[in-house]
Parts: C-alpha cells; sequence; structure tokens
C-alpha cells in the first residue's frame, strides 16, 4: 500500500478518534439508571448515526458494521485487516458446520464482516465443496467436519477449527510488514494459547490433547506451557511467571475474563505512541482495535443494565480508554 493512502487514511483517523468514549464518557453510562438512557446518552455521543436503533443489539450491530465501512473506505487493500478479520471466517466454519449436521438454518449466527463471505462458507460446507474456500478454510472444513461425523465429538472439532485459526494468524505475522500488526499477531496466538492451556489444566486434559490444541508462537515455549498445564495450574502461573506475561499472573488469578481485560490493555499501551506515526498503518490498527474495545465495553455495559448487574462488577471489567 502506497505512503499516500497511508497519510489520507491517518488524517481522516485522527477527526474519529476525537468521537472515541473517554473514561468520563463511561463514567456516565455506568451511572445511567437503565439501558435505554445508556442508549440516548450514546446517540448523544453520535452512536448509531441517523438511524432509529432503539434496542441495544441494533444499536451495537450498526456500530460494528459502520467501523468496517470506514475502514475499507480509507485503506483500499482490505486484506490489510485480514489479521483481525479471519477469525471470523473460522467462526463462520464452525457455525456452518454445527448447522449443516443438525440439520438447522445459521439465522444470525454468522458474522458478516469476515475475509470470506459467510453465505459462500454456508453454502460450500453444506454442499461438502470445500474446494470452493480458500485454502486455509477448506483443508480445515474437511478435517473438522470428518472429524465431527466419525466422533460425534463437538469439543474435539471445535479445537480443530480453533488451532487452525490461530496457526493461520501466526502465518500472517510473516506476511506483513508491520511491526505493530506482528505483535498484535503474536498476542492473539500467544494469549489464546495461555487461555487454551488454563482451560485444560483446571479440565484435566491429558498432555497429548494438550499439545494437540496449542499454537507454537515466538514469546512462549510451548512445550513447557503444556507440560505446565498437564501438571496443572499451579504449573502454569509458575512458568508464565517466568515470561514476558508475568504481569499477566495476578489478572489470571482473579479470573479468565480479567486476563482477556489484561490483554486488551497490554495491547491499547502498545498501540497509544502509534498516534504519532503518521506515514505508517498504526494510527489506523490503533483506532480499530481501539473502537472494538469501545464496542466490547459498550456492550458490556448495556447487558449489565438489562441484566441488571452490579456496575462495580462491570467497572473493574472495563478496558483502558484509548483517548
Amino acid at each position: 500500500m502506497a505512503q499516500t493512502d497511508y497519510t489520507y487514511a491517518v488524517a481522516r483517523i485522527r477527526f474519529k478518534e476525537t468521537a472515541l468514549l473517554s473514561d468520563s464518557d463511561y463514567d456516565i453510562l455506568l451511572s445511567a439508571s437503565d439501558a435505554q438512557t445508556c442508549i440516548r446518552n450514546l446517540k448523544d455521543k453520535g452512536w448509531g448515526g441517523n438511524a432509529e436503533n432503539d434496542s441495544a443489539e441494533d444499536l451495537i450491530s450498526f456500530e460494528e458494521n459502520n467501523l468496517w465501512s470506514f475502514m475499507t473506505e480509507i485503506v483500499q487493500d482490505k486484506s490489510i485487516f485480514n489479521f483481525i478479520l479471519v477469525k471470523n471466517d473460522f467462526h463462520n466454519l464452525k457455525v456452518a458446520i454445527k448447522c449443516v449436521t443438525r440439520d438447522v438454518k445459521p439465522d444470525d449466527m454468522l458474522i458478516q464482516n469476515a475475509v470470506t463471505s459467510p453465505e459462500l462458507v454456508f453454502d460450500a460446507v453444506s454442499k461438502r465443496e470445500y474446494q470452493r474456500l480458500p485454502e486455509y478454510l477448506s483443508e480445515t472444513a474437511r478435517y473438522a467436519m470428518s472429524t465431527l461425523l466419525s466422533t460425534s465429538d463437538g469439543q474435539l472439532c471445535d479445537m480443530i477449527v480453533d488451532r487452525m485459526c490461530l496457526s493461520h494468524i501466526f502465518h500472517l505475522k510473516e506476511i506483513y510488514d508491520s511491526d505493530i500488526i506482528k505483535l498484535f499477531c503474536e498476542l492473539t496466538v500467544a494469549s489464546s494459547d495461555i487461555k487454551i492451556a488454563v482451560r485444560c489444566a483446571k479440565t484435566k486434559k491429558s498432555l497429548d490433547f494438550i499439545k494437540k490444541a496449542l499454537v507454537p508462537c515466538d514469546s512462549l515455549n510451548i512445550e513447557k506451557l503444556a507440560q505446565s498445564a498437564s501438571s496443572g495450574y499451579d504449573s502454569i502461573i509458575e512458568y508464565l511467571s517466568t515470561t514476558e506475561y508475568k504481569s499477566a499472573v495476578n489478572a489470571l488469578n482473579d479470573s479468565m475474563s480479567a486476563f482477556e481485560k489484561w490483554c486488551d490493555d497490554y495491547m491499547t499501551e502498545i498501540l497509544k505512541p502509534q498516534k504519532w506515526e503518521p506515514f505508517s498503518i498504526g494510527p489506523v490498527i490503533g483506532y480499530l482495535v481501539a473502537k472494538q474495545n469501545e464496542i466490547k465495553a459498550v456492550r458490556m455495559i448495556l447487558s449489565a443494565k438489562i441484566n441488571h448487574i452490579d456496575d462495580l462488577l462491570i467497572r473493574e471489567r472495563l478496558r483502558k480508554s484509548y483517548v
């Protein structure tokens, strides 16, 4: 992609950044009496555009679609975002396999913002025409489907798809020239490996299963992580304390959602300096990740209001603001 394209994109991003929610905006949302008051406050901040989005889900869907419309408008080569979008391809593949084998329709379970058309994924899987899919999906679809049909093990099927997803993201890391994208890919794989290891330890999975579930990356020794997971949760913590992820230990000891917050905050802090790199893709990626975290935070707050969950609990889970 040409440098001039990045310069134009960054100029557009500069204006968009001013509309991101701040910590004080989150305080206002948290202090709202109910979900409808939250929605009115969000609309006052520009959420939803001029559309009549009166439900929480409609408002969030609008923002998600509007975000990707904006991204593809300012950057000509959409493939620059594949390292983020490709996760939705694999999500759609899992949905397609489960719906086809259960003879149900996917309805609204497919995610539209993806590298490959979700309709194509579902149609190819339903007709067993895997060759119509990109290679990274076709082989995964064929293997996962045959495994599910022969074993009836949905968990094993999910593990196959998830592992291939992470492997592909790690492969994409080698394709991009951007250091910040490489770092994002690395953190995505490493954090997923940590979550997989913890789940395996708590469910007492075998060492062989754990090794098959984990994906190699540069910042973790997968062999040591697998051995630790097979020995128990405390061994995972002991190993992680020797890695660059030692600052995540307290979050992990709290809960998995706290660890996910740590991952998002960690990336936010890394991305913030990218604001001052006007000739690179950094500011664009920074804004994209920040907006996705904002949507995640709003979804959490609205869900809490609808389900009458304590505001203090939600406040502890809110990600750091990018602004």
